[in-house]
């Protein structure tokens, strides 16, 4: 089954965005290749980018609490581990302390490390990062493969909060939402939503029917067109019944 994901607000969009280049970051800094490394440091600038929304901070730190004070309800009910309870609490704790003790300014170990910042600039330039260029980061990446990733990880630990928060808030949401089997009827899905009540929609599609699905929603409905591609890419509407699973996370 192929996984979709599309999300019914501005905050959740920027959540997904900073988990994808996250995962990205993670296989990149793996790797042993000096052009892995590079991209690698071209995924983190990404995420710097993103994650300087001025609006970003505090909007982690009301979902976060907004989880605790969810959590914690469930204190006292028979049918919830009290173990398992407290370990995810700490967690949000943990998340939170350190998140919001963290620089509010999220871009700031880069603008303060010259050499960091004059790659950042070079690598707005299509080939801007030739040894001619920048000598200095040529003869970085001659650096074994252990030593450049030890800097990097150096380096970004500034952003070692925000991916904690990130993975944190991103499992928790998932975990709330339950799939269900629905149709496309004639390639075409709609559903009305309960106001604010959902802020995730997951779709699951079996890859042998060959459709990919054109998400649409907001926090009032959600809408699903099945479409199908041709050799060229091009996509067509496809007009016969399509079965998947969908989820709806809060």
């Amino acid at each position: 089954m192929i996984l979709y994901e599309h999300p019914l607000n501005e905050r959740v969009r920027t959540y997904l965005r900073l988990e994808h280049l996250y995962r990205r970051f993670d296989v990149l800094l793996q790797r042993d290749h000096p052009i892995d490394h590079h991209f690698a440091f071209s995924t983190l600038f990404e995420i710097v980018e993103v994650g300087g929304r001025s609006d970003l901070k505090s909007d982690i730190l009301k979902d976060l609490e907004r989880h605790k004070q969810q959590y914690a309800s469930y204190r006292g009910n028979p049918s919830v581990s009290e173990k398992m309870l407290d370990q995810l609490l700490g967690r949000i704790d943990e998340s939170f302390d350190a998140f919001n003790t963290a620089s509010s300014r999220i871009n700031q170990f880069v603008n303060e490390n010259e050499w960091l910042s004059a790659l950042r600039n070079r690598l707005a330039i299509p080939g801007g990062t030739c040894s001619f260029d920048l000598p200095s980061y040529y003869s970085w990446q001659q650096r074994s493969p252990q030593q450049r990733r030890e800097d990097i990880l150096r380096w970004c630990e500034p952003l070692a909060p925000l991916h904690a928060c990130i993975d944190l808030l991103m499992g928790l949401m998932r975990e709330g939402g339950a799939a269900q089997k629905v149709m496309a009827t004639a390639g075409q899905f709609q559903q009305n939503l309960p106001q604010g009540r959902f802020q995730l929609m997951r779709l699951r599609i079996d890859p042998t029917l060959g459709v990919i699905p054109e998400i649409s929603g907001n926090r009032m409905m959600v809408s699903v067109r099945m479409m199908l591609q041709d050799a060229d890419g091009h996509l067509q509407s496809c007009s016969q019944d399509v079965p998947f699973e969908m989820g709806l996370c809060g």
